[in-house]
């Protein structure tokens, strides 16, 4: 039995890669992930081994799987969207950092979605204005990331204003539109990391986004 445990863990490990040297590679990935945080829309590039490239591992990208391996824990809840989901991926979630699968949205520290199945009446947990870190925070796949219009972003981290374009599908534009309406509910919000391939952006729930036309976003 111990046998068949550590080759099933080793198949597991092997499909889904960790941090090769996991002390000083999450030292480094959470040095980044902090940095994008502190100056939203700023771009990182995470040097992280990539999960497995079939559907639909493939679409979560090296730089969320890194956040992934990096943030999560024993104490973590996790809630993955049914396009990213499968018995591998929680498999390995809970092989590499031990965290709890959760099935409702409200409970979860962080959410794995992409932008396609972003929807914005999903019940996230919004923090409280006590405890304003107890809301989800979602990482969401996105077509693209660059630091060009049609969103400016302004705030905590920002000098002036920062573009960050994400996509232009309907559920990039939901995104943005849910993180500009973290305004009326602040300190209460979701904050949100992007990814899309090894490149990263985050978008805290302090940030304001308006769209480059300047008209606010609602």
């Amino acid at each position: 039995m111990e046998t068949r445990e550590r080759v099933a863990g080793e198949t597991l490990s092997a499909a889904w890669p960790g941090l090769t040297d996991p002390a000083h590679d999450s030292q480094r990935l959470f040095r980044q992930i902090l940095g994008a945080m502190s100056e939203p829309g700023t771009l990182e590039t995470l040097a992280v081994p990539a999960p497995p490239q079939t559907p639909p591992s493939d679409a979560l990208g090296a730089a969320l799987w890194g956040v992934v391996l990096t943030l999560c824990d024993l104490e973590t809840r996790v809630w993955i969207a049914a396009d990213l989901d499968s018995s591998a991926l929680r498999q390995a979630l809970t092989f590499h950092t031990g965290a709890r699968i959760t099935d409702d949205p409200a409970s979860a520290d962080f959410a794995l979605l992409t932008h396609e199945s972003f929807d914005p009446q999903m019940p996230f947990a919004l923090g409280s204005d006590t405890y304003p870190d107890r809301g989800t925070t979602l990482l969401v796949v996105v077509e693209q990331l660059a630091n060009v219009g049609p969103s400016m972003l302004s705030g905590p981290g920002i000098e002036t204003t920062r573009a960050l374009d994400i996509g232009d599908s309907p559920g990039c534009r939901a995104l943005m539109d849910r993180l500009a309406a973290n305004r009326a509910s602040f300190p209460q919000g979701l904050d949100m990391i992007f990814g899309c391939g090894a490149r990263l952006a985050a978008v805290p729930r302090s940030t304001r986004v308006t769209r480059a036309d300047a008209k606010e976003v609602n």
